[in-house]
């Protein structure tokens, strides 16, 4: 792997001063120290605070829909599709706390901020991408009928609001214990219930 670029150690700076002071407290000073970076270098990447707030925030879920891409080509069928969306939603969250927090609590700020369209466009091809792999599991009847702005949601919001409370502390169980646990109740809330037809006497 190659050196970060000093876009991304500006990232990793701003990241780690709105972990240690709280978003509306760092100021581009704090980062600019933080990140070794000239102001003229960081104003030539980002502009200003908010488009280093959107930007980490996009990276970071950019790197989840890129597991979730890479994942797929591995998964075979719908349960596997399924479960990859779960782990690969944990094992990104497990391997980077501090910015799944900042993502969990800063989601409004970005979509009412100038990079609002970037993170609602991104957010459309990575929902896109999702349906596209799963249509042809849909269309065979794999997943039960439901409306389809609810799936996503069905999915990975077990998932989601568990690590919230894990993040915050509020747990006393592991995340990472908890993976194979989501994974199988995502499966279940959305699988097709086959009926079995018995015969009557």
């Amino acid at each position: 792997m190659g050196r970060p670029s000093r876009k991304d150690e500006i990232l990793q700076a701003a990241l780690a001063c709105f972990s240690e002071q709280g978003v509306d407290a760092t100021t581009i000073e704090m980062i600019r120290d933080r990140s070794g970076a000239s102001i003229g270098s960081l104003y030539h990447h980002f502009g200003n605070k908010e488009r280093i707030i959107g930007a980490l925030y996009l990276e970071g879920v950019g790197q989840y829909a890129r597991l979730v891409e890479d994942g797929f080509s591995g998964a075979d069928s719908a349960e596997a599709c399924i479960r990859l969306l779960v782990a690969c939603y944990i094992d990104w969250v497990v391997a980077n706390p501090e910015w799944a927090r900042f993502i969990l609590h800063s989601r409004g700020r970005v979509e009412a901020s100038e990079m609002g369209e970037r993170l609602r466009e991104a957010n459309r091809l990575h929902h896109g991408r999702i349906d596209e792999v799963l249509r042809p599991h849909r269309e065979a009847g794999a997943f039960r009928k439901m409306p389809r702005e609810c799936f996503v949601s069905i999915v990975i919001g077990p998932a989601q609001d568990f690590s919230r409370h894990w993040l915050a502390g509020r747990t006393r169980t592991h995340l990472a214990d908890c993976r194979e646990l989501f994974m199988d109740a995502a499966w279940e809330a959305v699988r097709a219930r086959q009926v079995r037809l018995v015969s009557m006497p």
